[in-house]
């Protein structure tokens, strides 16, 4: 018979206890922009493979400028290998969620600083978190995987739970096709104030490869008040830990 207790001390302990480390070294994450120089228009090889238009290269008085939207960056890796320059390289980092959309845009240019509202001290110490999927199998697997023994979201206090009237946030995953946008919308009313809405993935963020088509898939943020964008597709299991601490005011 399976002794439980046996397996738990014969295999230790199986919880990550660094909180959102960097990825190995044989894993790519998503593409970063540096302040290498860039050739601009003359070049344009990383906009050209890109498959979402995320990359966009200009010029201005000072040369080229190359800006990445990772609200769309599905994290092919195509413009880190293209890129001749190095403007463009990968980043293994797994805190790549933010409270803003315009974070999500990167750029070889200084720009200003974001503000974002600022997070109720009520959630601080536990979140409940209701999942709406609109049709991203693999962000859901990721999402599943929080709940493992590796990454054991519910240490933080965060939970999932099965209605929107006992969640404090709602996640959602996939492109949020039409057909969804009332149903969405109905879960956000039946929530309690204060309620928080998390787009986890590119295609909850901008709609991806889906965005611009017939089934208005362009992603959550015009349909709902988005509080934290988590990039990736999908989104590595400690990006969306990261995400969930960020609305919690337990990350920056």
């Amino acid at each position: 018979m399976h002794n439980p207790l046996w397996a738990i001390i014969s295999r230790g302990r199986l919880t990550q206890t660094e909180v959102c480390p960097d990825l190995p070294e044989d894993a790519s994450g998503l593409p970063t922009v540096t302040a290498a120089p860039c050739a601009g228009c003359d070049c344009g090889r990383c906009a050209a493979v890109c498959p979402t238009q995320a990359v966009t290269v200009t010029n201005d008085e000072q040369g080229g400028v190359v800006a990445l939207d990772r609200g769309r960056c599905v994290g092919c890796q195509a413009c880190v290998e293209t890129c001749p320059s190095r403007a463009l390289v990968a980043d293994r980092s797994t805190r790549t969620a933010v409270r803003t959309r315009a974070e999500l845009i990167l750029t070889n240019r200084p720009v200003a600083a974001f503000s974002a509202p600022p997070v109720s001290s009520l959630l601080r110490r536990s979140l409940h978190v209701r999942e709406v999927s609109t049709g991203s199998n693999a962000t859901d697997l990721e999402v599943l995987a929080t709940t493992n023994a590796v990454f054991d979201v519910a240490r933080f206090g965060i939970h999932y739970v099965a209605s929107p009237r006992f969640a404090d946030a709602l996640l959602v995953t996939g492109p949020v096709g039409k057909a969804m946008h009332e149903p969405l919308r109905r879960c956000y009313d039946a929530m309690a104030e204060p309620r928080l809405v998390i787009a986890a993935g590119t295609d909850a963020i901008s709609g991806g490869l889906h965005s611009g088509g017939y089934a208005e898939a362009n992603g959550l943020a015009a349909l709902l008040p988005v509080s934290c964008f988590i990039p990736g597709d999908p989104p590595h299991p400690w990006s969306l830990l990261h995400g969930l601490l960020l609305v919690m005011g337990r990350s920056r």
